[in-house]
């Protein structure tokens, strides 16, 4: 990659949503110098509500973040760049990151708080009630579905244990497979003692209105109401940028590091949502903060 820009940053932050800001606000205390690149495009830019947050439980996500970035703003030596990063190349001491409108940016560390994108099931309907009426994390939404109609969409031998899970939030459960179960024996009986009932009947359609569910229509014509989903979505990191790099991946598919944050690549570091499959606020503000002091650590003989 060819660099047509001389400034140096102490450290390029990729992704300015609650980890990459949280690391930005500890390395700004820090008086580091940070570059921040932020696509805007959060996975929960469709919540309505963020929950299981300490003293901010239930403000709207787009508030949370807006009060985030301002609290980073307040500190000179933090930047922001509103953009895509699109090409990374370098070594540990000078990084160079391009974006999608041609410039690039250089840095000492860098760091990966890249989030990650849900991948649904092929179900017409169900993209439109994503974040809305149809979610992943009963800690983060049961509460407010509470003895609502809950159905846990999935197939899988997690998807047992899952909808029991979320049986802690209402009796009225049932789990539809979208085709044969692929449960065993002991496995459907531990979901009928719960009371959970199994509906192996392909899914036609989520029906909605703007998002939010009211039922499920099945390709043998019938129908069910329904006032919540839950799924476990695939999730996927892009690894068209990790990959410039030969960070290392685990068997989730996410980026590998330490317990300080560092992944295998000496000088990058990575945090949030694209590092843990806890995916939540608190789970990502606290990986961004100790990615923040392990990269000023980090930093103390440059």
């Amino acid at each position: 990659m060819n660099l047509n820009r001389t400034d140096l940053y102490d450290v390029i932050i990729i992704g300015g949503s609650y980890s990459g800001l949280s690391a930005a606000l500890a390395l700004g205390r820090a008086r580091r110098s940070v570059l921040v690149i932020d696509a805007n495009e959060p996975c929960n830019a469709r919540v309505p509500h963020s929950h299981n947050l300490l003293s901010h439980d239930g403000v709207p996500p787009h508030v949370l973040r807006s009060m985030a970035r301002a609290d980073v703003a307040k500190y000179p030596t933090v930047q922001f760049y509103d953009g895509r990063a699109e090409e990374l190349g370098g070594t540990n001491g000078s990084f160079a990151v391009r974006t999608a409108e041609g410039l690039t940016h250089r840095g000492r560390k860098l760091l990966l708080a890249l989030g990650v994108r849900d991948e649904l099931p092929p179900i017409n309907g169900l993209a439109e009630c994503w974040g809305i009426s149809a979610a992943a994390c009963p800690f983060c939404h049961g509460y407010e579905v509470r003895d609502q109609r809950l159905v846990v969409i999935g197939n899988t031998p997690e998807t047992v244990h899952y909808a029991m899970l979320i049986h802690n939030w209402s009796d009225r459960v049932t789990v539809c497979t979208n085709g044969p179960s692929e449960q065993d024996v002991e496995q459907l009986s531990a979901l009928r003692r719960k009371g959970i009932t199994v509906v192996e009947t392909p899914i036609s359609e989520v029906l909605h209105d703007q998002g939010q569910v009211k039922g499920l229509a099945f390709a043998d014509g019938s129908r069910q109401e329904v006032d919540t989903l839950f799924l476990r979505s695939t999730t996927t990191v892009p690894e068209a940028i990790t990959a410039l790099l030969g960070v290392e991946l685990t068997e989730l598919g996410l980026l590998k590091v330490d317990h300080m944050q560092h992944t295998n690549v000496a000088g990058v570091f990575a945090s949030g949502d694209c590092t843990t499959p806890m995916r939540s606020l608190t789970t990502a503000m606290a990986t961004g903060t100790l990615a923040g002091a392990s990269i000023t650590h980090a930093l103390m003989n440059t």
